[in-house]
């Protein structure tokens, strides 16, 4: 089985959220409902030296999230209809509509927020990394669309080769609960996953 997974390089993310835009209008999602969301993180102030000059210590950078199609995703073990499944061929993790009853339990036991209530629908959805178009060929429509190609898709283990297999920054939380399939590309002056330093915008 290969597991499929994402890459973000944070260093080159500007925040533009046209990932997120894309992936809102290519699943036709209603105000206030989004599968991608683009995280500012930022912090930092002024301190004086030894000498009396003054340093600063600032700090701010996006992390583009979705779904990271877990290893041990806590929405599949929570669902009580098991609407929730990971897929044994390629890892992802999808939503059966016709299981789900809308009960939000998979909100609540993600540490990435990644399930959101479709309130007309009265069912949860969450991104499932385009399967629709991975079936005919593309890519997920944020990689495609995003303008500073900070985005890839792929098996998981090709991008922790290329790239490292760093998961943790925050304002994200610690990997080690869920075992994301996640690989971050992060700028120096990124902060480690639980830093409470810094302010989430």
């Amino acid at each position: 089985m290969s597991q499929l997974g994402f890459f973000v390089d944070v260093s080159k993310c500007s925040g533009c959220k046209t990932c997120a835009v894309a992936c809102k209008d290519a699943h036709n999602l209603p105000v206030g409902l989004n599968f991608r969301k683009v995280r500012e993180y930022a912090g930092g102030n002024w301190k004086k030296d030894a000498n009396g000059a003054w340093e600063q210590d600032v700090f701010a950078y996006y992390v583009s999230t979705a779904c990271n199609q877990c290893t041990d995703p806590a929405c599949v073990k929570v669902c009580p209809t098991k609407a929730h499944q990971k897929r044994a061929a390629d890892g992802l993790v999808l939503i059966e509509t016709a299981k789900c009853i809308g009960c939000g339990m998979c909100a609540q036991a993600c540490p990435y927020h990644a399930p959101v209530l479709d309130v007309d629908a009265k069912k949860m959805r969450k991104c499932d990394a385009c399967v629709d178009r991975l079936q005919t060929g593309r890519q997920p429509i944020c990689v495609e669309s995003c303008p500073n190609r900070a985005i890839e898709f792929g098996d998981i283990e090709v991008l922790r080769k290329k790239y490292g297999a760093l998961a943790d920054v925050a304002p994200l939380p610690s990997s080690a609960a869920t075992k994301p399939n996640l690989v971050l590309l992060v700028p120096k002056q990124a902060k480690p996953a639980g830093d409470t330093t810094g302010v989430e915008y």
